[in-house]
């Protein structure tokens, strides 16, 4: 049986419709990109060879210090320092973010005095008035105002090195984590607390189970900049003469002159602290993004 099939009879005067070849297609040359990789791996070849050229770096002093026990000491300070301070900021910088989100005016106002400060202060010269602060208030007391202290301190004895720098350090911490917090938890949508409320769930269970988990989400690339950013800042608690890393690189080079391989050490152990943070705060983006 033969079947005949038919045309449908073309319009007249239709357009016809141009036939694109978009396989076919041939990208345009990106010239900045490819000038980019050229200066990128000219500026890598000349950093290699004058490192493995140039007798100045002295290799062979940097890796005779470079586990040495007196630098592994100055290590574990700078991250007991990094891990105490950081602890205690995030926890003071969520209570201060809570408290700027209050809807009490006096919170408020405490928690954007406190803020404020935080920003106008440098961290260097805030550790330092720590540090120094027994020259003004000789002992610490505890009790009721205008009375005798219930319970009096020297002041020396709590803001030690270690006491001023971890003080210091975790106030500025707390500064600005109080901001990340108070970003994280306004970019939840304000859909959630109320669908929270349709289901009578409670206002604290709410925010704990609901409205933080999302917004540690969003909060925690600026978290682990934040705590980098404090692992670095421990180096400065060397004008206190607290013996973290750079501190104990200092004195070393103080008694053998050798100033450029010692600080080529202390260097070296922060980045390799630092690739580690960032290796973590990869996996805690992958885990606490799951879904999204």
């Amino acid at each position: 049986m033969n079947t005949t099939t038919t045309k449908a009879p073309e319009t007249a005067g239709a357009a016809k419709l141009p036939n694109y070849d978009v396989a076919g297609a041939v990208k345009p040359t990106n010239w900045v990109n490819i000038v980019a990789w050229v200066v990128l791996i000219l500026i890598g070849i000349s950093a290699v060879a004058n490192v493995f050229t140039n007798p100045r770096w002295n290799w062979d002093v940097v890796f005779t210090y470079l586990f040495d026990e007196q630098i592994f000491g100055g290590l574990g300070r700078t991250i007991l320092l990094t891990f105490a301070a950081g602890a205690a900021g995030l926890v003071a910088g969520l209570v201060v973010g809570l408290m700027n989100m209050s809807k009490s005016p006096a919170l408020r106002v405490i928690a954007l005095a406190y803020i404020g400060f935080i920003r106008a202060i440098p961290a260097l010269v805030l550790i330092l008035v720590l540090y120094f602060l027994s020259a003004l208030f000789p002992v610490i007391g505890f009790g009721l105002p205008l009375m005798d202290p219930l319970i009096s301190v020297p002041t020396n004895t709590i803001l030690s090195q270690f006491g001023a720098a971890m003080l210091g350090l975790a106030m500025i911490v707390a500064g600005h984590t109080a901001e990340i917090i108070r970003g994280g938890i306004m970019s939840v949508a304000k859909g959630q607390t109320e669908a929270a409320r349709a289901l009578s769930i409670p206002r604290g269970q709410a925010f704990g189970r609901i409205v933080l988990p999302q917004a540690i989400r969003v909060t925690i690339p600026a978290f682990a900049t934040e705590l980098i950013t404090l692992f670095k800042n421990t180096s400065l608690v060397s004008v206190i003469g607290y013996a973290e890393l750079l501190t104990v690189a200092q004195n070393i080079y103080g008694r053998t002159y050798e100033t450029l391989p010692l600080l080529t050490v202390a260097c070296i152990w922060y980045l390799l602290l630092t690739i580690l943070a960032m290796i973590g705060q990869s996996r805690l983006e992958k885990r606490f993004g799951r879904g999204y």
